[in-house]
Parts: structure tokens; sequence; C-alpha cells
């Protein structure tokens, strides 16, 4: 039986395409794995909380001399880590915000990336490495313009920095849908050719 995590980051809800790309994502690994358990964390509606001073010391204390105050303030992040690790399959959806993700999906990706829990210094001057092996992830994308190539291309930093993100902790990349060209096609037209795209790995 595997389980989906669903991350959502559009602030819109019913007229958002990135939404739509990744149920229709979440839809294809359903008929592949009929008897798939899918959880959805919604950036949104409980959105993380940026990262200030509090947070990072907390990261930093042994856990056995966390005060209850430095646990309240690091249970965003280890419940976003253990609903992490527990998934199989990964839906990561964002919308293209001034070239690059939503505020949100950055600070939740702040909060999951912990070393000695989702990755490790190797003590090597290279980067970390990542330690959540075995889990695929499908990165839904959408914008306005065309950044998948042509001109626009160098000023893509969503699907580069997220397909880089999880990587470097570990996580595999089993594909990247666009809906991408809404200013230029129309938002339908795009979503329906980044939904004819989605192919599900093995």
């Amino acid at each position: 039986m595997k389980k989906i995590l669903h991350i959502i980051s559009s602030p819109r809800t019913d007229a958002s395409i990135s939404r739509k790309l990744g149920n229709a994502i979440v839809e294809k690994i359903k008929e592949k794995y009929a008897d798939c358990i899918v959880t959805v964390r919604d950036l949104a509606k409980n959105p993380p909380p940026h990262l200030d001073e509090s947070h990072i010391n907390s990261f930093f204390t042994p856990e056995e001399n966390r005060t209850a105050e430095q646990l309240d303030n690091i249970r965003y992040s280890d419940d976003a880590i253990k609903e992490l690790m527990d998934a199989d399959i990964l839906v990561v959806e964002t919308p293209m915000y001034n070239f690059t993700i939503t505020s949100t999906l950055k600070a939740y990706f702040d909060h999951i990336t912990r070393a000695g829990i989702t990755f490790k210094y190797t003590g090597k001057g290279l980067l970390p490495e990542g330690l959540l092996k075995d889990k695929l992830v499908y990165i839904a994308t959408t914008s306005g313009g065309v950044y998948s190539e042509g001109e626009l291309k160098d000023y893509d930093f969503t699907e580069p920095y997220v397909r880089s993100f999880l990587s470097l902790i570990g996580i595999t990349i089993a594909g990247v849908f666009r809906a991408e060209g809404q200013a230029i096609i129309g938002p339908e037209a795009a979503l329906e050719n980044g939904m004819g795209s989605i192919a599900i790995a093995v």
C-alpha cells in the first residue's frame, strides 16, 4: 500500500491551476495504486511559520534539553517531517510567483531541512547527503509564460529550485509536469497540456 503526501502551496482555491494539476497527478497515482492513502498538507490553510531565532535555537538544542517552549517551536517541523518520512510518493505543486516558488513552500522547505534528520553533512566540503531515500516526487508547476524553453528559460527559478532541493534531501524526481503559457494560450488550454503530459513511473 502506497502512502501519498500531496503538498499544496497556492493561496488560490477553486481558481488555482496548480491545484487542479496537482489533483490530476494524484488521481493518476490512485489509478495505478488503488489502495493508496493520500495525505494532504495545504500550506495555504495551514501555513508554516517563517523561521526566526527561536526556531533555529530550538533545532540546535539537543532533544533532551529542550524546554516546553522550544518543543512548541519545533512542533510544525516535527509533524511535517514525520508526515514526510511516512510517505512513499510526494506530489509537490507550486505556481510561479515572481519567477520562483511561493513563500509558504519555501517556509515549508525550511522546516523539513534538519541536519541529522533529513540530511547530514559529509565533512568533505561537498553538498550534504540526503537521508530521505526510497521516495519519489512528482512536481507540478504553473506559470503565465513559457519557461521550460525559449528566451524565458533562464528566468525559471521554480522547477530547478524544487528539483534541486528535493534531490538534495534524497528524494528521487519521478516527473515534472507544467501548465505553462497561461497568459498566451489561456489557463484551461495550459492545464489541458499539463494534464496530458502526466505519466506515472513504475
